[in-house]
């Protein structure tokens, strides 16, 4: 089991800040608000589909799970909340948010289906954001020249999110989650996952006005495909997913440790999983 802070970070985030906030470099913030865009109504969803899951179990088996389904509530909906805080400043400089229209759709849709589906569908969301993370703590850089508070939010979501990458996981494998729909579900999550995130990038990028302009191209180039960018750099780890015996503490989750170790000044706990 995995032992989950609940944290509160202390960073203001009611001072405006610009839509080229990530340094002033258009695709890394378009992109990283379109991540962030997607956070609020996905946290969300992760937090229903965790609670639905325990439900089901034998009460034996509930109890095993419980304080863990408590932290990782916690910290979904710690990030939730903060990023809903992010994306109202993008709303008022008229980025439109797309991505989560969409994807509330696609939720009442399948509203209907079996609680291992949507358990298999976190998981899958969770590895990505796993991946992600480890990245971004491995690679800070990505946030260069970015105001400190919102590094601090971006750098501690990461850090949330490596710490919790079991939980969906586990709680799938306890309700007799099948591998084959984890990896068939896994792959419809990569598509969509990813579709939807360029879509609402490339509408950050129409907005601001940098969507034809070769330094838009070239700084997303760097930042997803170079040869340790967050997507060609992660694709070994994306692949681990289809093993029939992976299991996402096979990834090395340290600098996520190391980050919360060097950064207790700016959260106070205000729970602990137990």
């Amino acid at each position: 089991m995995t032992d989950l802070v609940v944290r509160r970070l202390l960073i203001d985030l009611n001072t405006p800040f610009p839509g080229r906030w990530n340094g002033g470099d258009a695709f890394r913030s378009a992109f990283f608000s379109a991540l962030s865009m997607s956070f609020p109504v996905g946290e969300q969803y992760f937090i229903d589909s965790v609670r639905n899951a325990l439900k089901s179990l034998p009460e034996a088996e509930r109890a095993r799970f419980q304080a863990e389904v408590a932290g990782f509530v916690g910290q979904e909906a710690t990030h939730r909340r903060l990023h809903g805080l992010f994306n109202s400043h993008l709303a008022t400089l008229g980025y439109r948010n797309q991505i989560e229209q969409r994807a509330l759709k696609r939720l009442k849709a399948n509203a209907h289906r079996d609680v291992r589906v949507h358990l298999a569908a976190t998981a899958a969301t969770e590895h990505f954001t796993a991946l992600f993370a480890d990245w971004m703590l491995r690679h800070p850089e990505a946030l260069a020249g970015a105001e400190p508070r919102l590094r601090t939010l971006w750098l501690w979501h990461s850090a949330e999110e490596s710490e919790h990458r079991n939980t969906a996981f586990d709680l799938y494998q306890a309700i007799s989650g099948h591998h084959g729909w984890r990896t068939k579900i896994f792959r419809y999550i990569t598509v969509v996952f990813l579709a939807d995130v360029l879509r609402q990038t490339l509408r950050n990028l129409w907005h601001d006005g940098s969507l034809w302009r070769w330094s838009t191209w070239r700084s997303g180039a760097s930042l997803l495909l170079a040869r340790d960018g967050l997507f060609r750099g992660n694709l070994g780890q994306w692949r681990d997913y289809f093993a029939p015996d992976f299991h996402p503490s096979q990834h090395d989750a340290s600098l996520s440790r190391q980050w919360l170790r060097d950064n207790a000044a700016q959260f106070a706990v205000v729970g602990q999983a137990r």
